[in-house]
């Protein structure tokens, strides 16, 4: 290592691993969740490259979810979200970015709706750090070969 690269990273044997700082984004794009029940944030990578990126809460341009006195929740679910993983695979549509062969990092594993899209979307790869339970959601991954990981457990 040279001289000139200590002094412009002195931490660069610190470097995290490419897992790391993908779910490390994931957790701050979560905080501008708009949904007060939970903060989630999903990153799409191809490549090392960010493609898009989403974060739960009620759709652009409206009131942000409530859920004051049981408001805005519909069977212990908020209605008026939109999941994070959903709202990466729009912001790519919209931007006409392809997601084939991507890798989904996000804070919490999708659940059944945004698996489905995910699985038909194209995404390969799956890093999540908190376990969110629905078995059926994890049983149409490991049919359709999407690869699953929990960060940490077998990555960096």
């Amino acid at each position: 290592m040279s001289d000139t690269t200590t002094v412009l990273n002195p931490n660069l044997h610190d470097r995290p691993s490419w897992d790391a700082y993908f779910c490390g984004i994931t957790r701050a794009v979560g905080t501008r969740a708009t949904c007060s029940r939970k903060a989630v944030g999903a990153v799409l990578v191809k490549d090392k490259l960010i493609l898009a990126t989403g974060y739960n809460g009620a759709p652009a341009g409206l009131r942000h979810c409530d859920h004051t006195d049981g408001r805005d929740l519909l069977n212990g679910h908020c209605a008026r979200s939109t999941h994070a993983e959903q709202n990466a695979i729009v912001q790519a549509a919209r931007h006409g970015i392809g997601i084939e062969g991507s890798t989904l990092y996000c804070t919490n594993n999708p659940c059944l709706t945004c698996t489905k899209l995910i699985i038909n979307a194209g995404v390969v790869r799956i890093v999540y750090e908190q376990e969110y339970p629905d078995t059926l959601a994890f049983e149409l991954l490991r049919e359709s070969g999407v690869k699953v990981e929990r960060f940490g457990e077998r990555t960096g």
